[in-house]
Protein backbone atom coordinates (compact mmCIF):
# COMPACT_ATOMS: atom_id res chain seq x y z
CA UNK A 1 0.00 0.00 0.00
CA UNK A 2 2.60 2.27 0.93
CA UNK A 3 4.15 1.62 -2.67
CA UNK A 4 1.29 2.86 -3.96
CA UNK A 5 0.86 5.77 -2.24
CA UNK A 6 4.89 6.71 -2.77
CA UNK A 7 4.67 6.23 -6.64
CA UNK A 8 1.00 8.82 -6.78
CA UNK A 9 2.76 11.36 -5.10
CA UNK A 10 5.79 10.78 -7.31
CA UNK A 11 3.78 10.85 -10.33
CA UNK A 12 2.13 14.11 -8.85
CA UNK A 13 5.50 15.62 -8.98
CA UNK A 14 6.60 14.69 -12.06
CA UNK A 15 3.06 16.29 -13.35
CA UNK A 16 4.23 19.54 -11.66
CA UNK A 17 7.56 19.65 -12.83
CA UNK A 18 6.45 18.87 -16.61
CA UNK A 19 4.14 21.52 -16.25
CA UNK A 20 5.95 24.02 -15.10
CA UNK A 21 8.58 23.49 -17.51
CA UNK A 22 5.61 23.65 -20.50
CA UNK A 23 5.02 27.33 -19.42
CA UNK A 24 8.55 28.06 -19.82
CA UNK A 25 8.83 25.66 -23.12
CA UNK A 26 5.80 27.58 -24.20
CA UNK A 27 7.69 30.75 -25.15
CA UNK A 28 11.12 29.74 -25.34
CA UNK A 29 11.10 25.90 -27.15
CA UNK A 30 12.22 27.19 -30.42
CA UNK A 31 14.42 30.45 -28.80
CA UNK A 32 17.82 28.12 -29.25
CA UNK A 33 20.55 27.00 -31.11
CA UNK A 34 21.77 28.79 -34.54
CA UNK A 35 19.82 32.56 -35.65
CA UNK A 36 18.84 32.61 -39.51
CA UNK A 37 21.28 34.64 -41.18
CA UNK A 38 23.78 34.66 -39.28
CA UNK A 39 26.86 32.55 -37.73
CA UNK A 40 25.57 32.84 -33.91
CA UNK A 41 23.32 31.23 -31.54
CA UNK A 42 21.19 32.26 -28.51
CA UNK A 43 23.41 30.23 -26.17
CA UNK A 44 26.01 32.26 -26.82
CA UNK A 45 24.56 35.42 -26.57
CA UNK A 46 22.97 34.97 -23.93
CA UNK A 47 26.05 34.19 -21.72
CA UNK A 48 28.18 36.91 -23.38
CA UNK A 49 25.23 39.82 -22.46
CA UNK A 50 24.25 38.24 -18.92
CA UNK A 51 27.56 38.19 -17.65
CA UNK A 52 30.35 40.29 -19.69
CA UNK A 53 28.20 43.19 -21.09
CA UNK A 54 25.05 43.59 -19.20
CA UNK A 55 26.60 45.04 -16.05
CA UNK A 56 29.56 47.07 -17.55
CA UNK A 57 26.31 49.02 -19.86
CA UNK A 58 24.49 49.48 -17.03
CA UNK A 59 26.81 51.21 -14.66
CA UNK A 60 27.82 53.52 -18.02
CA UNK A 61 24.00 54.58 -18.60
CA UNK A 62 23.69 55.77 -15.08
CA UNK A 63 26.26 58.47 -16.10
CA UNK A 64 25.51 62.26 -16.87
CA UNK A 65 26.68 62.10 -20.27
CA UNK A 66 24.16 59.18 -20.86
CA UNK A 67 21.55 60.13 -18.42
CA UNK A 68 20.53 63.43 -20.49
CA UNK A 69 18.92 63.10 -23.72
CA UNK A 70 17.18 66.40 -26.10
CA UNK A 71 14.48 65.76 -27.48
CA UNK A 72 11.10 67.38 -29.19
CA UNK A 73 8.04 65.65 -27.93
CA UNK A 74 5.86 68.03 -29.50
CA UNK A 75 6.46 67.56 -32.93
CA UNK A 76 2.82 67.15 -34.79
CA UNK A 77 2.45 63.74 -36.36
CA UNK A 78 3.46 64.39 -40.05
CA UNK A 79 1.02 61.46 -41.93
CA UNK A 80 -2.23 61.67 -40.10
CA UNK A 81 -4.57 63.79 -38.27
CA UNK A 82 -3.76 62.88 -34.84
CA UNK A 83 -6.07 61.71 -32.43
CA UNK A 84 -5.49 63.05 -29.20
CA UNK A 85 -2.48 62.36 -26.38
CA UNK A 86 -2.82 60.06 -23.66
CA UNK A 87 -4.41 61.76 -20.49
CA UNK A 88 -3.14 59.16 -18.02
CA UNK A 89 -0.21 59.59 -15.61
CA UNK A 90 1.72 56.81 -16.23
CA UNK A 91 2.34 58.57 -20.02
CA UNK A 92 3.41 61.54 -18.79
CA UNK A 93 7.48 62.89 -19.07
CA UNK A 94 9.22 64.83 -16.52
CA UNK A 95 11.63 66.96 -18.59
CA UNK A 96 14.80 68.61 -16.47
CA UNK A 97 14.97 71.94 -15.20
CA UNK A 98 17.80 74.05 -16.91
CA UNK A 99 19.84 73.62 -13.65
CA UNK A 100 19.86 70.44 -13.16
CA UNK A 101 21.68 69.46 -16.70
CA UNK A 102 25.28 70.04 -16.11
CA UNK A 103 26.60 73.00 -18.44
CA UNK A 104 28.75 70.71 -20.25
CA UNK A 105 26.09 68.76 -21.92
CA UNK A 106 24.33 72.21 -22.63
CA UNK A 107 27.53 73.41 -24.10
CA UNK A 108 29.87 71.13 -25.85
CA UNK A 109 28.82 66.96 -25.73
CA UNK A 110 31.81 65.43 -26.33
CA UNK A 111 34.79 67.68 -27.43
CA UNK A 112 38.06 67.41 -25.50
CA UNK A 113 38.08 70.57 -22.86
CA UNK A 114 40.73 69.38 -21.15
CA UNK A 115 43.63 69.01 -23.07
CA UNK A 116 45.70 71.92 -24.88
CA UNK A 117 46.24 70.23 -28.04
CA UNK A 118 42.60 70.18 -28.37
CA UNK A 119 42.35 73.63 -27.51
CA UNK A 120 44.70 74.52 -29.91
CA UNK A 121 42.50 72.48 -32.44
CA UNK A 122 39.33 74.88 -32.07
CA UNK A 123 41.04 78.23 -32.01
CA UNK A 124 43.13 77.01 -35.64
CA UNK A 125 39.75 75.93 -36.90
CA UNK A 126 37.94 79.27 -35.70
CA UNK A 127 40.83 80.81 -37.54
CA UNK A 128 40.13 78.81 -40.37
CA UNK A 129 37.04 79.29 -40.73
CA UNK A 130 37.16 83.63 -40.30
CA UNK A 131 39.70 83.68 -42.92
CA UNK A 132 37.10 81.71 -45.46
CA UNK A 133 34.20 83.63 -43.90
CA UNK A 134 35.72 86.69 -45.16
CA UNK A 135 36.16 86.35 -48.25
CA UNK A 136 32.58 84.74 -49.08
CA UNK A 137 28.72 86.87 -49.23
CA UNK A 138 26.36 86.02 -46.25
CA UNK A 139 24.59 84.03 -49.16
CA UNK A 140 27.79 81.50 -49.79
CA UNK A 141 28.04 81.26 -46.04
CA UNK A 142 24.50 79.83 -45.48
CA UNK A 143 24.61 77.83 -48.82
CA UNK A 144 27.57 75.91 -47.27
CA UNK A 145 26.23 75.70 -43.76
CA UNK A 146 23.27 73.86 -45.65
CA UNK A 147 25.50 72.11 -47.80
CA UNK A 148 27.07 70.12 -44.34
CA UNK A 149 24.30 69.91 -42.99
CA UNK A 150 22.58 67.78 -46.20
CA UNK A 151 26.15 65.95 -46.05
CA UNK A 152 25.22 64.56 -42.54
CA UNK A 153 21.53 63.89 -43.39
CA UNK A 154 22.32 61.91 -46.46
CA UNK A 155 24.62 59.48 -43.92
CA UNK A 156 21.93 59.54 -41.15
CA UNK A 157 19.25 56.05 -41.30
CA UNK A 158 16.24 58.09 -39.08
CA UNK A 159 15.25 61.70 -37.90
CA UNK A 160 17.40 63.78 -35.55
CA UNK A 161 15.45 66.61 -33.67
CA UNK A 162 16.78 69.94 -34.12
CA UNK A 163 18.51 70.40 -30.55
CA UNK A 164 18.13 73.62 -30.97
CA UNK A 165 14.61 74.10 -30.88
CA UNK A 166 12.76 75.64 -28.19
CA UNK A 167 10.03 72.93 -28.20
CA UNK A 168 13.46 70.54 -27.70
CA UNK A 169 14.08 69.48 -23.92
CA UNK A 170 16.52 67.83 -21.92
CA UNK A 171 15.01 64.46 -20.28
CA UNK A 172 16.66 62.02 -17.34
CA UNK A 173 15.84 58.90 -18.98
CA UNK A 174 16.36 57.40 -15.22
CA UNK A 175 13.79 59.46 -14.07
CA UNK A 176 11.25 58.41 -16.68
CA UNK A 177 11.99 55.02 -17.46
CA UNK A 178 10.79 52.92 -19.87
CA UNK A 179 7.71 50.93 -18.35
CA UNK A 180 3.86 49.80 -18.87
CA UNK A 181 2.37 53.03 -19.19
CA UNK A 182 -1.56 51.86 -19.93
CA UNK A 183 -1.56 53.09 -23.53
CA UNK A 184 -2.78 50.34 -25.92
CA UNK A 185 -5.76 49.71 -28.17
CA UNK A 186 -6.48 51.12 -31.93
CA UNK A 187 -4.21 54.04 -31.21
CA UNK A 188 -1.15 52.39 -30.62
CA UNK A 189 -2.37 49.61 -32.95
CA UNK A 190 -2.33 51.98 -35.63
CA UNK A 191 1.63 53.27 -34.61
CA UNK A 192 2.71 49.24 -35.49
CA UNK A 193 0.28 48.63 -38.14
CA UNK A 194 1.80 51.78 -39.98
CA UNK A 195 5.15 50.34 -39.70
CA UNK A 196 4.78 46.69 -40.51
CA UNK A 197 2.38 47.27 -43.53
CA UNK A 198 3.67 50.56 -44.77
CA UNK A 199 7.30 50.12 -44.44
CA UNK A 200 8.28 46.91 -44.46
CA UNK A 201 8.90 46.80 -47.75
CA UNK A 202 5.74 44.02 -47.83
CA UNK A 203 2.98 44.16 -50.15
CA UNK A 204 -0.24 44.65 -48.92
CA UNK A 205 -1.56 41.46 -50.84
CA UNK A 206 0.28 39.61 -48.24
CA UNK A 207 -1.31 39.59 -44.53
CA UNK A 208 0.95 39.53 -41.59
CA UNK A 209 -0.09 37.25 -39.06
CA UNK A 210 -1.89 38.41 -35.51
CA UNK A 211 -2.74 41.66 -37.15
CA UNK A 212 -5.21 43.63 -34.67
CA UNK A 213 -6.31 45.75 -37.40
CA UNK A 214 -7.26 43.39 -40.08
CA UNK A 215 -8.77 40.02 -40.22
CA UNK A 216 -7.15 37.32 -39.40
CA UNK A 217 -6.79 34.48 -41.57
CA UNK A 218 -5.19 31.24 -40.09
CA UNK A 219 -3.19 31.05 -43.76
CA UNK A 220 -1.35 34.60 -42.87
CA UNK A 221 1.34 32.77 -41.30
CA UNK A 222 1.73 30.65 -44.10
CA UNK A 223 1.64 33.00 -46.70
CA UNK A 224 3.55 35.64 -44.87
CA UNK A 225 6.74 33.03 -43.62
CA UNK A 226 6.62 32.50 -47.75
CA UNK A 227 7.24 35.61 -49.38
CA UNK A 228 9.36 36.84 -46.38
CA UNK A 229 11.62 33.69 -46.81
CA UNK A 230 11.68 34.52 -50.86
CA UNK A 231 12.80 37.99 -50.20
CA UNK A 232 16.74 39.16 -50.34
CA UNK A 233 18.99 38.95 -46.84
CA UNK A 234 18.27 42.71 -46.71
CA UNK A 235 14.55 42.94 -46.81
CA UNK A 236 14.58 39.89 -44.38
CA UNK A 237 16.92 41.72 -42.20
CA UNK A 238 15.21 44.66 -42.18
CA UNK A 239 11.72 43.07 -41.19
CA UNK A 240 13.85 41.11 -38.05
CA UNK A 241 14.98 44.63 -36.97
CA UNK A 242 11.87 45.92 -36.48
CA UNK A 243 10.52 43.10 -35.11
CA UNK A 244 13.32 42.84 -32.55
CA UNK A 245 12.95 46.46 -31.54
CA UNK A 246 9.01 45.50 -31.57
CA UNK A 247 9.86 42.23 -29.33
CA UNK A 248 12.66 44.36 -26.46
CA UNK A 249 9.75 46.88 -26.65
CA UNK A 250 7.05 44.48 -25.56
CA UNK A 251 9.39 43.05 -22.74
CA UNK A 252 9.83 46.00 -21.47
CA UNK A 253 6.27 46.34 -20.61
CA UNK A 254 5.78 43.24 -19.14
CA UNK A 255 9.00 43.55 -16.94
CA UNK A 256 8.15 46.96 -15.44
CA UNK A 257 4.28 46.18 -15.38
CA UNK A 258 1.68 48.23 -12.79
CA UNK A 259 0.61 45.66 -10.65
CA UNK A 260 -0.53 47.55 -8.05
CA UNK A 261 -1.65 51.46 -8.26
CA UNK A 262 -3.28 52.53 -4.48
CA UNK A 263 -2.88 55.81 -2.96
CA UNK A 264 0.06 54.89 -0.90
CA UNK A 265 1.96 53.54 -3.62
CA UNK A 266 2.31 52.00 -7.44
CA UNK A 267 4.29 48.85 -7.22
CA UNK A 268 5.44 48.00 -10.62
CA UNK A 269 7.39 44.28 -11.32
CA UNK A 270 7.20 40.92 -14.02
CA UNK A 271 3.92 40.29 -15.18
CA UNK A 272 4.25 36.97 -16.28
CA UNK A 273 0.84 35.99 -17.83
CA UNK A 274 1.32 39.70 -20.09
CA UNK A 275 4.84 38.27 -20.98
CA UNK A 276 2.90 34.37 -22.35
CA UNK A 277 0.17 36.50 -24.19
CA UNK A 278 3.21 38.35 -26.28
CA UNK A 279 5.51 35.47 -26.61
CA UNK A 280 3.73 32.04 -25.35
CA UNK A 281 3.22 29.58 -28.94
CA UNK A 282 0.50 28.39 -28.56
CA UNK A 283 -1.34 31.34 -27.42
CA UNK A 284 0.38 33.39 -30.23
CA UNK A 285 -0.37 31.10 -33.22
CA UNK A 286 3.55 30.36 -33.31
CA UNK A 287 4.60 34.01 -33.55
CA UNK A 288 6.20 34.11 -30.03
CA UNK A 289 9.40 32.15 -30.33
CA UNK A 290 9.80 33.75 -33.75
CA UNK A 291 9.65 37.73 -32.51
CA UNK A 292 11.93 36.62 -29.50
CA UNK A 293 14.87 35.84 -32.04
CA UNK A 294 14.45 38.21 -34.15
CA UNK A 295 15.34 40.14 -30.97
CA UNK A 296 18.65 38.50 -30.93
CA UNK A 297 19.33 39.67 -34.16
CA UNK A 298 18.53 42.92 -33.31
CA UNK A 299 21.25 42.64 -30.51
CA UNK A 300 23.87 40.47 -33.25
CA UNK A 301 23.50 44.01 -35.63
CA UNK A 302 24.03 47.03 -32.59
CA UNK A 303 26.46 45.08 -30.90
CA UNK A 304 28.71 44.89 -34.40
CA UNK A 305 27.94 48.66 -34.71
CA UNK A 306 29.66 49.56 -30.73
CA UNK A 307 32.40 47.19 -32.22
CA UNK A 308 33.15 49.38 -35.27
CA UNK A 309 32.78 52.36 -33.84
CA UNK A 310 35.24 52.17 -31.25
CA UNK A 311 37.67 53.80 -33.81
CA UNK A 312 36.22 57.10 -33.75
CA UNK A 313 35.60 57.35 -29.28
CA UNK A 314 38.89 56.10 -28.77
CA UNK A 315 40.41 59.19 -30.25
CA UNK A 316 41.80 61.62 -27.73
CA UNK A 317 40.03 64.68 -29.06
CA UNK A 318 36.33 62.38 -28.05
CA UNK A 319 35.66 63.21 -24.32
CA UNK A 320 32.24 62.30 -22.41
CA UNK A 321 32.05 66.23 -21.68
CA UNK A 322 29.75 67.47 -18.79
CA UNK A 323 32.15 69.98 -16.90
CA UNK A 324 33.25 66.83 -14.21
CA UNK A 325 37.25 66.31 -15.62
CA UNK A 326 37.83 63.39 -12.62
CA UNK A 327 33.98 61.60 -13.82
CA UNK A 328 34.25 62.43 -17.29
CA UNK A 329 37.95 60.78 -17.98
CA UNK A 330 36.87 57.68 -15.45
CA UNK A 331 33.31 57.44 -17.52
CA UNK A 332 35.18 57.46 -20.91
CA UNK A 333 37.79 54.73 -19.56
CA UNK A 334 34.55 52.33 -18.87
CA UNK A 335 32.89 53.30 -22.09
CA UNK A 336 36.30 52.19 -23.75
CA UNK A 337 36.00 48.86 -21.83
CA UNK A 338 32.81 48.48 -22.83
CA UNK A 339 33.64 49.18 -26.36
CA UNK A 340 36.43 46.86 -26.52
CA UNK A 341 34.37 43.72 -24.73
CA UNK A 342 31.64 44.22 -27.30
CA UNK A 343 34.31 44.28 -29.97
CA UNK A 344 35.56 40.66 -28.68
CA UNK A 345 32.44 38.82 -28.83
CA UNK A 346 33.52 35.86 -30.69
CA UNK A 347 30.67 35.37 -33.36
CA UNK A 348 29.89 38.80 -34.72
CA UNK A 349 27.36 39.88 -37.44
CA UNK A 350 28.49 39.89 -40.81
CA UNK A 351 27.62 43.34 -42.43
CA UNK A 352 29.46 42.81 -45.57
CA UNK A 353 26.91 40.23 -46.56
CA UNK A 354 23.98 42.95 -47.11
CA UNK A 355 24.38 45.16 -49.54
CA UNK A 356 26.54 43.03 -51.77
CA UNK A 357 26.57 42.16 -55.60
CA UNK A 358 25.78 44.68 -58.22
CA UNK A 359 26.99 47.89 -56.99
CA UNK A 360 24.10 49.89 -58.45
CA UNK A 361 21.21 47.67 -57.55
CA UNK A 362 22.71 47.56 -53.93
CA UNK A 363 23.18 51.29 -54.15
CA UNK A 364 19.90 51.27 -54.84
CA UNK A 365 18.73 48.94 -52.42
CA UNK A 366 20.64 50.83 -49.66
CA UNK A 367 18.84 54.07 -49.89
CA UNK A 368 15.71 52.56 -50.08
CA UNK A 369 16.59 50.68 -46.74
CA UNK A 370 17.71 53.99 -45.42
CA UNK A 371 14.77 56.43 -46.66
CA UNK A 372 12.45 53.70 -45.22
CA UNK A 373 13.72 53.43 -41.54
CA UNK A 374 13.70 57.06 -41.76
CA UNK A 375 9.99 57.18 -42.07
CA UNK A 376 10.26 54.79 -39.44
CA UNK A 377 11.61 56.99 -36.89
CA UNK A 378 9.10 60.05 -38.28
CA UNK A 379 6.14 57.98 -37.14
CA UNK A 380 7.75 58.07 -33.56
CA UNK A 381 6.23 61.63 -33.13
CA UNK A 382 2.58 60.36 -34.06
CA UNK A 383 3.01 58.28 -30.53
CA UNK A 384 0.13 59.57 -28.03
CA UNK A 385 1.94 58.38 -25.14
CA UNK A 386 4.93 60.75 -24.09
CA UNK A 387 6.84 58.65 -22.04
CA UNK A 388 5.98 55.87 -25.15
CA UNK A 389 6.80 58.83 -27.86
CA UNK A 390 10.06 59.57 -25.82
CA UNK A 391 11.86 55.93 -25.88
CA UNK A 392 10.33 55.12 -28.85
CA UNK A 393 12.51 57.98 -30.73
CA UNK A 394 15.04 57.19 -28.54
CA UNK A 395 14.93 53.13 -29.40
CA UNK A 396 14.64 54.40 -33.66
CA UNK A 397 17.50 56.53 -33.50
CA UNK A 398 19.58 54.21 -31.71
CA UNK A 399 19.25 51.78 -34.44
CA UNK A 400 19.28 54.11 -37.22
CA UNK A 401 22.66 55.19 -35.55
CA UNK A 402 24.26 51.92 -35.61
CA UNK A 403 23.06 51.22 -39.31
CA UNK A 404 24.70 54.61 -40.18
CA UNK A 405 28.07 52.99 -38.57
CA UNK A 406 28.01 49.59 -39.87
CA UNK A 407 27.72 51.27 -43.65
CA UNK A 408 29.77 53.79 -43.18
CA UNK A 409 33.03 51.65 -42.91
CA UNK A 410 35.26 53.34 -45.43
CA UNK A 411 34.45 56.62 -43.53
CA UNK A 412 35.91 54.78 -40.36
CA UNK A 413 38.85 52.99 -41.21
CA UNK A 414 39.97 56.24 -43.16
CA UNK A 415 39.52 58.54 -40.21
CA UNK A 416 42.94 60.52 -39.88
CA UNK A 417 45.59 59.69 -37.30
CA UNK A 418 46.59 63.37 -36.61
CA UNK A 419 43.83 64.94 -34.73
CA UNK A 420 43.79 68.48 -36.72
CA UNK A 421 42.86 66.62 -39.61
CA UNK A 422 39.32 66.87 -40.66
CA UNK A 423 37.41 63.95 -39.56
CA UNK A 424 35.78 61.81 -42.45
CA UNK A 425 33.14 60.54 -40.08
CA UNK A 426 31.25 62.24 -36.75
CA UNK A 427 28.38 61.47 -34.45
CA UNK A 428 26.32 64.00 -32.75
CA UNK A 429 26.41 63.74 -29.09
CA UNK A 430 22.67 62.61 -29.34
CA UNK A 431 23.94 59.89 -31.91
CA UNK A 432 25.80 58.94 -29.18
CA UNK A 433 23.48 58.69 -26.19
CA UNK A 434 20.63 56.89 -28.17
CA UNK A 435 22.93 54.39 -29.40
CA UNK A 436 24.28 53.44 -25.89
CA UNK A 437 21.00 53.70 -24.53
CA UNK A 438 19.04 51.85 -27.39
CA UNK A 439 21.55 48.93 -26.92
CA UNK A 440 21.21 49.42 -22.88
CA UNK A 441 17.54 48.70 -23.92
CA UNK A 442 18.34 45.18 -26.08
CA UNK A 443 20.97 44.36 -23.69
CA UNK A 444 17.63 44.51 -20.66
CA UNK A 445 15.80 42.53 -22.46
CA UNK A 446 17.62 39.67 -22.99
CA UNK A 447 18.72 39.82 -19.41
CA UNK A 448 15.02 40.27 -18.96
CA UNK A 449 14.57 36.90 -20.62
CA UNK A 450 16.62 34.51 -18.25
CA UNK A 451 13.96 36.48 -15.43
CA UNK A 452 11.03 35.17 -16.99
CA UNK A 453 12.39 31.66 -17.94
CA UNK A 454 13.38 31.65 -14.54
CA UNK A 455 9.49 32.98 -13.16
CA UNK A 456 7.99 30.41 -15.68
CA UNK A 457 9.30 27.53 -14.36
CA UNK A 458 8.20 28.16 -10.78
CA UNK A 459 5.17 28.68 -12.33
CA UNK A 460 3.46 25.11 -10.53
CA UNK A 461 5.84 24.68 -7.80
Amino acid sequence: MKRYVFLGVLSMYYLQVSSSSSAAHGCFCQVTGSLDDCACDVETIDAFNNERLFPKLQKLLESDYFRFYKVNLNKPCPFWTDNGLCGQNNCAVIPCPPNEVPEGIKTNGHHNKYSAEANNQECEKAETLGAVDSSLSKETRQALLEWNKHDDEAERFCVIDDEESPDSQYVDLLLNPERFTGYKGPEAWQIWNSIYEENCFKPYTVKRPLNPMASYSGNAGKTFYSWLDGQCVEKRAFFRLVSGLHSSINIHLSARYLLDDNWFQKKWGHNVSEFQQRFDAQLTNGEGPKRLRNLYFLYLIELRALAKVLPLLQRPSFQLYTGQPTQDRQHKRVLLELLQVAKSFPLHFDETSLFAGNKEEAANLKEDFRLTFRNISRIMDCVGCFKCRLWGKLQTQGLGTALKILFSERQIEALPKSSSARLTFQLSRQEIVSLLNAFGRISTSIRELENFRSLLSKICR
